[in-house]
């Protein structure tokens, strides 16, 4: 018997990376959309992720929060979707989605909020500095086709789905390198799909409140 995959998102949060990545892997999923503020944060649903936040997935009695490792975790699960490169073929697939994780998200969300990192301090954080991190991914982006070489993986889910979110509300510049690197991944089938699906459901959100 398959195991039930269930995706709990909101159409309007970092869940579309999730949805992103279940419509490359090409598996049945379920889909439980919640509320902010509300359902998300329902005794009911924090018994799942008692963060209160979405993206989470259920898979059989696995429970995986965070969308890189939501990403990675559906590419290993689900290994005849080739979302994955070989073992011995990850050291970029790693850097680059951990990289994405790490750095970029912190970086790109301070900045966001208005956080500078005072120079005398830079040593202490993590990315350094915002410029160094978008420098760094733009150099990354401009190596090869995708992020981890010449294929299509997991981590350019979540390392496109980044620079996507960040070049539409502006809290990442819209450099040529990383407009290149988008459109090659937006105009995949999965990503279409997956986009028309949470746009529809934001639209019932939106008729229903």
């Amino acid at each position: 018997m398959t195991e039930e995959l269930v995706l709990y998102t909101n159409p309007l949060s970092r869940g579309r990376i999730a949805r992103w990545m279940l419509e490359e892997v090409g598996v049945p999923y379920r889909t439980e959309i919640l509320g902010f503020g509300t359902t998300m944060k329902a005794d009911g649903y924090k018994a799942v992720n008692p963060m209160g936040k979405v993206p989470t997935i259920v898979h059989g009695n696995n429970v995986v929060t965070e969308c890189a490792a939501i990403c990675a975790y559906l590419a290993d699960a689900f290994p005849e979707a080739g979302l994955a490169p070989p073992p011995a073929e990850r050291a970029n697939y790693y850097r680059w989605l951990f990289f994405a994780a790490g750095p970029v998200e912190a970086s790109v969300s301070n900045r966001a909020l208005g956080f500078e990192v005072p120079k005398d301090r830079e040593r202490m954080i993590g990315y350094g500095t915002y410029a160094d991190v978008i420098n760094t991914l733009e150099k990354a982006v401009e190596a090869n086709p995708y992020i981890a070489g010449d294929r299509f993986t997991a981590a350019d889910v979540y390392v496109g789905a980044q620079l996507g979110w960040g070049m539409q509300f502006g809290t990442i510049e819209k450099r040529p390198a990383f407009e290149r690197y988008f459109g090659r991944l937006a105009s995949r089938a999965a990503a279409i799909r997956a986009n028309e699906k949470d746009n529809a459901a934001a639209a019932e959100l939106q008729s229903a409140g």
